[in-house]
């Protein structure tokens, strides 16, 4: 049986819908439980339902053979795993923002030593680092729009989909870092030793999407 780390959510409900084109039925995803723990017999599969964040985390040590988690998670985790497949939904972009107020147009006019505020703190500091530019990146893991809004950064660097928070808080995208999609990743170890139930489940995948 192969394992599957999946946070809950309305992202999982797009994987849910292609697992079951797939040929995998995993109608138990759907019951309402409490348990964290899931199991589907008929598709050999179990499912661990996890924090997003955590989810390259189960599937690095094995705990989970599988993961499904957003590219911007993945990269902000730094975890050793496998990228399989790009599932193709989930789509947004990290993009870096400051009050329009400031008149601000590109990132290289931002002050030295600049306040940014992410929930990406290891991407952030690497894509201004890359440019050159100091600021120091503050942590945060609620609603990063708040930062500039009380003072707290003059920038900051997060997921967005329409833009529209942005924009409602008065907040303008002066540069974009990455597109994230949800990722289908594995542990390198299951890769070799489940290789045949993995790439099944792959090629299954693959000719859905």
């Amino acid at each position: 049986m192969l394992s599957i780390a999946v946070s809950k959510g309305r992202l999982l409900d797009s994987f849910i819908e292609i697992l079951e084109k797939s040929q995998y039925p995993c109608a138990v995803l759907q019951e309402e439980t409490r348990k964290l723990v899931v199991e589907s017999p008929q598709a050999g599969l179990r499912f661990i339902l996890a924090k997003p964040a955590d989810v390259p985390t189960y599937v690095e040590y094995g705990a989970a053979d599988l993961g499904v988690v957003g590219k911007d998670t993945l990269a902000e985790s730094q975890k050793n795993v496998a990228e399989l497949v790009d599932l193709k939904y989930g789509r947004c972009t990290m993009i870096v923002a400051v009050p329009e107020a400031l008149g601000i147009k590109d990132v290289a006019q931002l002050d030295f030593n600049s306040r940014v505020a992410s929930k990406y703190p290891h991407i952030a500091t690497e894509f201004f680092h890359n440019r050159g530019i100091q600021v120091e990146v503050i942590p945060l893991h609620g609603s990063i729009e708040l930062g500039p809004l009380i003072g707290l950064s003059e920038a900051i660097v997060d997921i967005t989909e329409t833009g529209r928070t942005l924009v409602e808080n008065g907040l303008m995208i002066i540069d974009e870092i990455m597109e994230s999609t949800s990722r289908l990743v594995a542990n390198r170890v299951s890769l070799k030793v489940k290789r045949t139930e993995i790439n099944r489940l792959v090629q299954a995948i693959e000719g859905v999407l």
